[in-house]
Order: C-alpha cells, then sequence, then structure tokens
C-alpha cells in the first residue's frame, strides 16, 4: 500500500486530488465518478433511504492525509462544512508520525438493549426471578439472528437492575449483544422486542420501551499519539496544551467546546461513511458525563522526555453492514478510500482522527490563536459568497485577513474595488 503522506496534496487541484485518492484506494471509474460529482446520491436510492425525498444537499467531501493507526496507512474520507478542520487533522496525524502514528485498544462491539418494567409490586424479587431465567432468554434472543450468532456475535449476557424514578421503582432489564460488524440498532431492538413478553410474564408488571442504548460503554475505543515538543514548538507550548486540557476537564463551558472539537472529526469521518452521526454525538457526551460532571473525552501528560503523550477513549458505535455505509455511492466509496475491514478499525480510525482534532485546536489556542487559520479559510467563504470569483476570491480574503475585517460588507467593498482596479 501507498503511503498516507502525499506532500502538498493542499495545492493540487481537486481531479488531481481525486486521481491520487483513486489509485491510493484502488477506485474503479465509477466509484472515483460518484464521489468528483459532487452529489453521487441516484434519486431511487435516495427515495428508499428516507421518507418525501425532493433532493440531496451536497457537503464538501475532503481527504485527511498523514494517518498511521496501529502501523497501517489511511486516507481518511471527512464530509463538512467548516474551514480547518481536514487541513488541521491532517497537520497533526504528521507530526504523530514521528513517535508511530495513533496506536488503539478496544472493548470490543457491544451493544446494550434496555427493556423497561413498571408496575412491578416486588422490583427486586423480579430482579431475581428474570436473572433466574438468563439462559432461556438469551437463548430465545439469539433465534431472533442466526446470522449474526453464527460469526460469532449474538447476545452475550442479561444485566437487571432496579433505578428509582419520579413514577416509582422499574425493573430494566439490560441486553447484551456483540455486534460484530454492524452498528446493531436493528439487530439490539429485535431481539429486545422478542424477549419483552417473556419479562413482562416473569416479573408480573409491564413492559414499555424495548430500545437499544446509545450510550455504549461497552463499545470504547481508545487512541493514543506522542508529539515532539519540538515539532510542536517547544516545552512552552506543550505545557500550554496540558494546561488548555486541565482547563477543559474541571470546566463544563470550556469543555463543551472542547468535546465539540473532537466531534469536529468524528462527525465528519462518520458522515463520510455513512454512520449515525446522532447516535456517535449521542453517546460521547453522554459518556463525558457519565461521573456526574461533564468532563473531556481526551487527557494530555509529558512523558519523561517533556513530549506530549495525548489519549482519548470513547464509545464509538459504527458498522459497515446495513445503514447508510451499505447503499449510499459515495459511502461506499469512501469506505473503500479508507480501506477498513471491520467496526471494530473503523472505530480505531475515528477515535485517531478526533484526537487529531482536539490536538490540532488545543495546539492553536496553546501558539497562534484558534482564529488565524481557520479565518484564512472562512474569509474565502465570504469573498465568494460576496460575489468574488476566480482569483479575485484569494485576492479579497487575503487583503480582508491582512485588515482582520472579515466581513460580508468588506467583501462587497473590496470585491468592487479589486474588480475595478483590474
Amino acid at each position: 500500500m501507498s503511503s498516507s503522506e502525499i506532500p502538498n496534496f493542499y495545492k493540487l487541484p481537486v481531479q488531481k486530488r481525486l486521481q491520487a485518492v483513486k489509485t491510493f484506494a484502488g477506485l474503479d471509474a465509477n466509484e472515483a465518478d460518484s464521489i468528483g460529482s459532487f452529489s453521487g446520491l441516484p434519486p431511487e436510492t435516495a427515495d428508499r433511504m428516507i421518507e418525501n425525498v425532493i433532493g440531496a444537499i451536497p457537503v464538501p467531501l475532503g481527504i485527511a492525509t498523514n494517518f498511521l493507526v496501529n502501523g497501517k496507512d489511511y486516507l481518511v474520507p471527512m464530509a463538512i462544512e467548516e474551514p480547518s478542520v481536514v487541513a488541521a487533522a491532517s497537520n497533526a496525524a504528521k507530526m504523530a508520525r514521528k513517535y508511530g502514528g495513533f496506536r488503539t485498544s478496544n472493548t470490543g462491539p457491544v451493544m446494550i438493549g434496555q427493556i423497561q418494567t413498571v408496575r412491578v409490586k416486588d422490583p427486586h424479587r423480579a430482579r431475581m426471578d428474570i436473572l433466574a431465567h438468563r439462559e432461556e432468554l438469551l437463548r430465545k434472543a439469539n433465534e431472533q439472528d442466526p446470522k449474526l450468532v453464527s460469526v460469532g456475535g449474538g447476545a452475550k449476557d442479561l444485566e437487571v437492575k432496579v433505578i428509582d424514578t419520579k413514577k416509582g421503582q422499574m425493573v430494566i432489564s439490560e441486553l447484551i449483544v456483540d455486534c460484530r460488524d454492524a452498528m446493531g440498532a436493528n439487530a439490539v431492538n429485535t431481539m429486545a422486542e422478542a424477549i419483552a413478553p417473556d419479562i413482562e410474564r416473569i416479573a408480573k408488571g409491564r413492559v414499555f420501551l424495548r430500545i437499544i442504548s446509545n450510550l455504549a460503554t461497552r463499545r470504547l475505543v481508545r487512541s493514543t499519539a506522542t508529539f515532539d515538543k519540538e515539532l510542536l514548538g517547544g516545552s512552552e507550548i506543550a505545557e500550554g496544551i496540558v494546561e488548555a486540557y486541565a482547563f477543559a476537564d474541571a470546566d463544563p463551558y470550556r469543555c463543551a467546546t472542547h468535546n465539540k472539537g473532537i466531534m469536529n472529526g468524528v462527525i465528519a469521518v462518520a458522515l463520510a461513511v455513512g454512520q449515525d452521526t446522532r447516535a456517535l454525538e449521542a453517546g460521547a457526551h453522554s459518556f463525558a458525563a457519565r461521573r456526574g460532571g461533564y468532563r473531556s473525552l481526551t487527557t494530555y501528560e509529558l512523558n519523561q522526555d517533556g513530549n506530549l503523550v495525548g489519549t482519548i477513549e470513547m464509545p464509538v458505535a459504527v458498522g459497515l453492514i446495513g445503514g447508510a455505509s451499505a447503499v449510499h455511492p459515495v459511502a461506499k466509496a469512501c469506505v473503500k478510500i479508507l480501506g477498513v475491514k471491520s467496526a471494530i478499525e473503523l472505530g480505531e480510525v475515528i477515535a485517531s482522527v478526533g484526537l487529531a482534532q482536539n490536538f490540532a485546536a488545543l495546539r492553536a489556542l496553546s501558539s497562534e490563536g484558534i482564529q488565524r487559520g481557520h479565518m484564512k479559510l472562512h474569509a474565502r467563504n465570504v469573498a465568494a459568497s460576496a460575489g468574488a470569483t476566480g482569483e479575485l476570491v484569494d485576492l479579497v480574503a487575503q487583503k480582508m485577513v491582512e485588515e482582520r475585517k472579515i466581513r460580508f460588507d468588506r467583501a462587497q467593498e473590496l470585491v468592487k474595488q479589486l474588480s475595478s482596479s483590474g
């Protein structure tokens, strides 16, 4: 496989970038065309995906270069409208390569399905009764998806808890399901539906909700990378990143933006490869708040050499079987570009991009400030929206950055001035 380090990738024309990715990933002409058309979603496919379809809304699709995860090179598709995100991830990944890139671990592709039982006269006795029928309930759950069981997945355990609510105590049965290469929502929900009548009978209560939990604490991915202090710009910046992390971990107002930066990377990759971005957002933010306060999903510290070590731990519920990744032409092509062979591998890459994105943001905040790079790209968008075209876009953008006046009205003035002078 070729290296994901492609010198001056960002300087290449769009079609040459696409050609480089086509060569790297072995895309065929149809796959490359589905990406290069800037739409790539046939109306008949869209009409099968959701209801009341009238069209599709394209989102810019970029490639983050330089990613080395567990010794394997990746070109990472990222679908996002926000400037500087793809460039920041690429730059962070390049810096991480000096010490081997990103290293990951995971807890496996396990999801939780919850079955809510209410109006139980003896909740704690009901809990014990349900657990006494654990084997038969698991057997019935696995009868719903023999294919999943045949590849080593399926319902592996049943846990039961009693919780206090505003409507009294409830008995919550939790089905622990190994989803293998599926995200798992359909499989888990089907299993929960199947055993709900038995749980209702055993508990002598009334079952209401039977639904997957997006707080996927059994589906965690961890990634770590070491960043050389000299590449960062010196020990002071390395220490500044640790201080910035400490601020976020202690204050929820700062942490909301800190974790949002992580999700810039996570969701951009997830959207490109057809994942449930809402489930990922819900799971990540719930996990960040699991200890009663809202905390950072990343950590930073200095090692004995003074280099910066970053880590991330978060739930990453993704799949390669079912969902948009199996039907959307561009999503399918993006999976091929990424070259992942399992849901676990996909989750490991996504978490690594989240770490890279967060590191890049903290480095910018600790040195030049977040606005410098971001505003250069934002200025081009403002210039274009004000009517600039061709080379005029860059001229107007450069002038606004120099003046530190990146506004629509100023862009309009500059378009008139530079157009007349040209």
